[in-house]
Formats: structure tokens, C-alpha cells, sequence
């Protein structure tokens, strides 16, 4: 009974032993097949890195080749494709960090269907801009010819341009000769001539009145006048009277700041300087025209001359003397 009782405890111990190492063994297998299935999984992800890997490389030299065999002679152009191969650059650059992780695959694959999108829109843009470089270039080639028939019109033109050109040339010379003269002769017919033409030294007294004298160490304002003449060719206005004191010793008195400057004689050009300006509204009449001038300078002894101008021309003459 005994020896029963031990074979008995001897088979179940050795019934849970085998139990126990076939529930092991069942864990050991199931856990080597989710090995199995994460590994092939793993093994299946980075074959599909490695394949993206490998269209992207692909698929971004094509594009660059496809590119750059549409570039030409056309600086713009080719500036546009390479500002495009760089955006292709950047892209990739873009989904290769992308397959560094590949739990990005997706990412990496919807962003290499956009560089075939972009890329495919690139190529549009050059043929486009190809064909309407194709158009100028045509439409260059007609202004060309349009121009070569112009410039042989202009040739033949131009022949007879330089048969009648010495004839126009010699006939204008001859018109401008004739209207300068004419327009000389108008201008000189219209000077207005003054007479009368005087000058007298006048000495400020003590009470402010003036009082005229003839010694030159005496006088401190010179009162200049004239008489304008009629003449029914001047046009009635504004009309300019220079008139110029020139000392004993052949000087013209003349100071800027008392209105004094230089005009141009009309006859041989001369810069003339000249001591003041004297301006009147003419309306062809005969009237006085008098003005005051005090240079505040010394005056020498000996005979002065004044001479009046009117449109460059000397219109009247005066003299005046100081002891």
C-alpha cells in the first residue's frame, strides 16, 4: 500500500513537471512567434525605408537631369530652373529626414508624391516661358526683316536727302542771314532816342535839402536826366534806359549795390558795364525820366561823359563837368 502510494506521488509529481515544461514550452513558442512577427514587421519597415530611400534618390537626380537638359541660351530662363533645382534640394532634404524615423514613412512618401507634383509644375513653367521665348524670338525675326526693309528705304531716302540737303541747308542760311538782319533793323528802328541828357552834383545841407554844386569834393548824389523822343515803331511798355557815367579818366562809374551791372551791346556784342538802369512805361510819348544816385565815394575834377542805352543801342549822349 505504501509502495502504491509512493508510485502515485511519484506520477504526479512528474505529471505537473511535464505540465509545467509544456506550458512553458507554449510560452517559449508564442513568444518566439511575436518575436517572429515584430521582427519580420521591423524587417518589413526598413525594407520600405531603404526602397523610399532609394526612389527618392532616384527620383530627385531624374528631376535634376530632366531640369537641367531644358536649360538653354536664356539667362532667365536658367536662373528660374536652377532657383528650382534648389527647391527640389530642399525637398529632399525634407523627406530624407523624414526616413531617418519610420513612423514618418507615410510623411516621407506623401511628401515625395509632392516633389513629383511640384517637379511636374516646374516643367510646365519652362515650357511656357520656352514658348513665349520661342514668340519673341519669331516676332524679333519680323522686326528684323520689318527693319532691314526700313533701312534700306531710309539708304534710298537718304540719297535723295543728300542731293536737296546742301540746297535746304544754303537757302536757310541765306532766310536766317535775311530775317537777323531784318530783326536787327526792326529792333535798331525801335530804340527810342533820349535828349536833354544832364547831370548835376547836388550837396546834402544840414537840414536834409539838396543843393547843387560843381566841386567834386562837394557832391554826394549825382541827379541824372533825359528826355525820352517819340517813336511809332517801339510797342507801347515796359521799356529799360542804361545809363553810363564815365569819369575823367575814361572809368564807368558803377557800384552793385547801387543798382549798377553789365549789359550786352547790341551791335558787336560788347559786355558793357554800365552805372544805373532806369525803367519806364513808354506809351510813345515825350516825357523827363530823372533819377538820384549817391555811390558815397569821392568824385574826381574834369568832364564826365553819360551815355544812354535803350535795347543795346545808344539813344543819347550827355556831358557834365566838375571843378
Amino acid at each position: 500500500m505504501a509502495e502504491n502510494n509512493s508510485k502515485q506521488r511519484i506520477i504526479a509529481i512528474a505529471a505537473v513537471i511535464i505540465v509545467a515544461l509544456l506550458a512553458g514550452n507554449a510560452y517559449l513558442l508564442f513568444n518566439k512567434m511575436s518575436q517572429d512577427t515584430q521582427i519580420t514587421a521591423q524587417a518589413s519597415e526598413i525594407d520600405e525605408q531603404e526602397k523610399l530611400k532609394a526612389e527618392l534618390e532616384k527620383q530627385y537626380y531624374e528631376s535634376l537631369s530632366e531640369l537641367e537638359e531644358m536649360k538653354t541660351n536664356n539667362e532667365d530662363l536658367n536662373k528660374m530652373i536652377e532657383e528650382q533645382q534648389a527647391e527640389l534640394k530642399d525637398q529632399k532634404d525634407r523627406v530624407s529626414r523624414l526616413l531617418r524615423d519610420s513612423k514618418n514613412l507615410k510623411s516621407a512618401r506623401s511628401e515625395m508624391a509632392n516633389m513629383q507634383t511640384q517637379l511636374d509644375g516646374y516643367i510646365s513653367q519652362v515650357n511656357d516661358l520656352k514658348e513665349q521665348n520661342a514668340q519673341l524670338a519669331d516676332a524679333n525675326n519680323q522686326l528684323a526683316g520689318e527693319r532691314d526693309k526700313l533701312q534700306t528705304d531710309i539708304t534710298t531716302l537718304g540719297e535723295e536727302y543728300q542731293t536737296t540737303k546742301a540746297t535746304l541747308v544754303s537757302e536757310k542760311e541765306e532766310l536766317t542771314s535775311k530775317n537777323a538782319n531784318l530783326s536787327k533793323t526792326v529792333v535798331r528802328a525801335s530804340v527810342i532816342n533820349v535828349q536833354g541828357v544832364s547831370v548835376e552834383g547836388l550837396k546834402i545841407k544840414g537840414s536834409g535839402k539838396a543843393k547843387e554844386t560843381d566841386r567834386a569834393d562837394k557832391v554826394q548824389q549825382l541827379k541824372v536826366c533825359f528826355n525820352t523822343t517819340e517813336n511809332a515803331v517801339a510797342k507801347p511798355g515796359k521799356e529799360q534806359f542804361y545809363v553810363r557815367i564815365i569819369n575823367p579818366t575814361g572809368e564807368t562809374l558803377a557800384i552793385e549795390e547801387m543798382g549798377s551791372g553789365i549789359m550786352s551791346g547790341s551791335d558787336s556784342k560788347e559786355q558793357i558795364r554800365y552805372t544805373k538802369v532806369k525803367e519806364y512805361d513808354y506809351s510813345n510819348d515825350e516825357t523827363q525820366l530823372c533819377f538820384l544816385w549817391e555811390p558815397k565815394v569821392a568824385f574826381e575834377s574834369g568832364t564826365y561823359n553819360v551815355e544812354v542805352y535803350n535795347k543795346g543801342y545808344i539813344s543819347g549822349k550827355g556831358t557834365f563837368t566838375f571843378k
